[in-house]
């Protein structure tokens, strides 16, 4: 395995319990763990010069739809809501097949590297036309990511009164055998995994209530996480007080969808008693605030959540309704959306970084990612501290305030991925090139 020495970071935000702040330090990685932290430390592998850069633990991304990176800023659903927008989508959707979720998956992946991200989570509700989740998984084994990916469904068509087109929904049973089928071939429960598999039914307006109470007691047999979108917007409030006769919050409980074990999407509308069952409960929260401000569902209470206990991480969404997969793009957003919905003190840059990193793990289930300490997996993102964006900065810690938002190196399990700003595990120039001729193809 490699040894790699971080030699003399200027400064590193190491997220741990102790919220440690360390400067002029040395990191050592071997065997895809962090074995030492200090000064003059010594190795025979490889060195990294990091006397102008800031160490942070890789960031970790919560929720993503990576086959979405072929359908960026498609006319007709640049200026919809969610349904609308949705509506626009699936048809053109029902054109992937494999190769399309394998390439899409690859530069999403890329994408979020290059912006310091090291672990991710996928949803991925839809298969048509032979595609599946091992596409997806096998495009995160060649960048290097620590992956976990999600088996979602859908199962209610327009027929039966649901969103997307008839074809794209699955039988129920077809559904949880596949599930079984890839949490059996690809989840890795031990620590350190390179991948982990999770549940996720897309949404409670798309899949059957036997779908989401089957799937809850799948998980809990197999002994893997549950994940779904829950009380994105207006409508979705809506649809869930006509269609269930109760707020999305109490659906899920009653359905066994909170506990440790269960992470939402979204949850921008969640209420004062959905966010103590959610505290409670130790359920936790994807946080996509710049896919909710891009399709106008609102701010999410993030605040509000934390200060209770609830568990938040963040997710740049899928490409669709985000654009830009930047993990660190997404934490600034959550600073300043939270400041504007509750005053310039309501969040500090640090605090939005800590979400981004340390909180996205603890939602994932994973505690040996996400912080710098002496036995956790070797996940680091350094960000260079000499470029413009971090000129006359007086903190370089802050980098959400002056500091860049593409990390110059990346290391996942203490190998490289990402070096100089570029991506070093792919050719991405020809991944880049075949995506370009697939979205054309579509567009067609």
């Amino acid at each position: 395995m490699t040894d790699t020495l971080i030699k003399n970071a200027q400064f590193v935000l190491t997220m741990d319990d102790q919220d440690r702040e360390l400067q002029d330090i040395d990191l050592r990685l071997k065997d895809g763990v962090i074995i030492e932290i200090g000064q003059d430390l010594q190795s025979t592998g490889d060195v990294v010069l990091a006397d102008r850069c800031l160490v942070t633990p890789g960031l970790v991304n919560t929720h993503h739809h990576l086959y979405q990176t072929l359908t960026r800023a498609v006319p007709g659903a640049q200026n919809a809501l969610l349904f609308g927008w949705l509506k626009t989508l699936y048809p053109i959707w029902q054109g992937f097949g494999p190769e399309e979720m394998f390439v899409s998956a690859q530069v999403g992946l890329a994408e979020l590297a290059l912006s310091g991200c090291t672990l991710t989570s996928d949803h991925l509700y839809l298969y048509p036309n032979g595609a599946r989740l091992d596409d997806t998984i096998a495009a995160a084994h060649e960048i290097g990511m620590r992956f976990h990916p999600t088996r979602g469904a859908m199962s209610i068509g327009e027929s039966a009164g649901g969103l997307p087109p008839d074809d794209l929904v699955e039988k129920e049973t077809a559904i949880l055998a596949d599930c079984i089928r890839v949490v059996d071939a690809f989840h890795d429960p031990k620590e350190g995994a390179m991948t982990r598999v999770g549940i996720a039914p897309c949404s409670p307006f798309s899949v059957s209530r036997d779908v989401m109470r089957d799937a809850a007691l799948l998980a809990r047999d197999k002994g893997v996480m549950l994940h779904t979108h829950l009380a994105e917007n207006d409508e979705d409030i809506a649809y869930s007080l006509e269609k269930f006769g109760c707020r999305p919050g109490q659906y899920a409980e009653d359905l066994g969808w909170t506990g440790d074990d269960v992470w939402h999407a979204h949850c921008v509308k969640l209420d004062d008693s959905e966010i103590g069952l959610f505290a409670r409960s130790r359920t936790g929260v994807a946080h996509c605030p710049c896919s909710n401000c891009r399709l106008g569902s609102g701010i999410a209470p993030i605040r509000k959540m934390r200060d209770q206990g609830v568990k938040v991480g963040l997710g740049v969404d899928g490409s669709a309704s985000n654009d830009i997969g930047n993990l660190m793009l997404e934490a600034r957003q959550t600073m300043l959306l939270q400041r504007v919905a509750n005053g310039a003190d309501a969040m500090s840059p640090r605090e939005a970084l800590r979400i981004a990193t340390r909180g996205g793990a603890e939602v994932l289930g994973r505690t040996d990612c996400g912080q710098i300490a002496v036995g956790k997996r070797a996940d680091l993102a350094l960000w260079p501290l000499d470029e413009i964006e971090s000129a006359g900065s007086w903190d370089p810690a802050a980098i959400l305030l002056a500091g860049p938002c593409k990390a110059q190196h990346v290391f996942v399990e203490g190998r490289q991925i990402v070096r100089d700003g570029h991506v070093i595990s792919i050719d991405l120039e020809t991944a880049l090139r075949t995506q370009r001729k697939l979205a054309e193809k579509l567009a067609q």
